[in-house]
């Protein structure tokens, strides 16, 4: 059963109820990520994310990790472009003490000095480690390449330098413009009492002020163009793609069609045709990537510098043809895959919190799996192939190669 309320200071407080898990999941999201950074202070509000577990006022940074381990649980946050969340997971019998665990670190870290010069070195080697990861370093370099060094374009993680020249007047200053009841989502989601959380998230987030800065920003442009990004490496990394859809688009659905299609699942076309029939890559797949006024479709793969401009070739090939050659069969695959995995998603409670409170910060309104379910099976073809049509041309592609490349590897394909 899902609810919603607001504490005393205003905060709205998402819920969904049911009684046959012995878990809860609850977080605290704050609609801030990279994206609202300025360029000098990139990747601050992940560096913040890793600071809220350096101590608190009752507690040290071990006393933090002895509580959760204790209750068995999963203290946690992560940051993206858009938003930063700070979650806790714990059987229900533990829910005030994982509330107040949460709580502890969300209204009352000290952010000592020291631990702000040391998560430096920390998050130095994060970046280090995300640069030696191709095909995820891949994806950073083409949206920087998409839309530029600003805004949507950022790192989540920042840069060395940035990290570098951060001071804990910053990061407190950080906390100021964006942390306020205002900006602030408190998501709960397993086996509970709806009344017994209300009243100790009232207790515990209470004190929150509730002013927060104002963000403003046009949509960003998305920018048509092709690049290659030299390294040594034993593999290729290839990611191509055109604008997408907003998060908040009444065409979703068919998007999330359209890409299952293409390369969103095993049998799809591009993984049957790249990988299965021809052999020329282990890892191809599309993706979304959805924001609240702009978005990206595009494909990855993963292949030998031999190969990048026939892989580069298939890929466009298929997604030109996708208008003129979908078929009703296709339609109906595609939507069954979809609302199988969204029900096998759901079924963790870590998931139904994501999910509500990120409906919470899009929508302002709770969207059932049931009213998911029949919005996907409301897309008809003809809506597919027309926004196929409307999104795919050869004009629009943009694509970004990393790896043991001669630079004009991708010329002549677009």
């Amino acid at each position: 059963m899902f609810t919603k309320v607001h504490l005393e200071n205003g905060i709205p407080v998402v819920m969904e109820s049911f009684r046959n898990v012995r878990s809860v999941a609850i977080g605290v999201w704050v609609k801030v990520g990279s994206r609202y950074e300025t360029r000098s202070e990139n990747g601050i509000s992940h560096f913040l994310e890793h600071m809220f577990f350096k101590g608190t006022k009752r507690y040290t940074a071990k006393d933090i990790a002895v509580e959760i381990d204790t209750m068995g649980g999963d203290l946690n946050a992560f940051t993206s472009r858009e938003n930063t969340a700070f979650y806790v997971k714990v059987l229900d019998e533990y829910l005030e003490r994982g509330i107040n665990l949460l709580s502890e670190i969300f209204v009352h870290s000290t952010f000592p000095e020291d631990e702000v010069e040391k998560e430096k070195k920390i998050i130095k080697e994060e970046i280090k480690m995300v640069e030696d990861t191709p095909d995820d370093y891949v994806h950073d370099l083409f949206t920087q390449m998409i839309w530029g060094k600003e805004g949507l374009g950022q790192p989540v993680l920042g840069t060395r330098e940035t990290i570098a020249a951060f001071t804990r007047d910053e990061i407190i200053g950080h906390i100021r413009r964006y942390y306020g009841s205002k900006d602030l989502v408190i998501a709960c989601a397993g086996n509970f009492d709806h009344d017994e959380v209300v009243k100790v998230l009232n207790e515990r987030f209470g004190s929150l002020r509730q002013g927060s800065a104002i963000r403003t920003g046009d949509m960003p442009e998305f920018r048509f163009s092709r690049k290659v990004f030299v390294k040594d490496l034993s593999e290729a990394h290839l990611c191509i793609g055109v604008p997408g859809l907003s998060q908040v688009s009444r065409d979703r659905y068919a998007l999330f069609i359209l890409n299952t299609i293409l390369g969103g699942s095993v049998s799809s076309r591009l993984f049957q045709e790249v990988r299965e029939n021809r052999g020329l890559a282990y890892s191809v797949y599309s993706f979304t990537a959805m924001y609240y006024d702009t978005g990206l479709w595009g494909v990855y793969a993963g292949v030998s510098r031999k190969r990048v401009r026939d892989v580069s070739a298939l890929i466009v090939k298929e997604m030109l043809a996708l208008s003129s050659t979908l078929s009703e069969d296709e339609l109906d695959k595609a939507k069954r895959h979809l609302k199988g995995n969204m029900i096998l998603a759901l079924e963790s409670t870590n998931s139904r919190m994501n999910n509500i409170a990120r409906q919470e910060m899009y929508y302002g309104r709770y969207i059932s799996p049931d009213e998911i379910i029949r919005s996907i099976d409301k897309v008809r073809l003809p809506e597919v192939q027309e926004l196929a049509d409307q999104l795919i041309d050869r004009g629009r592609f943009s694509a970004t190669a990393f790896g043991p490349l001669e630079r004009d590897v991708l010329e002549g394909i677009f």
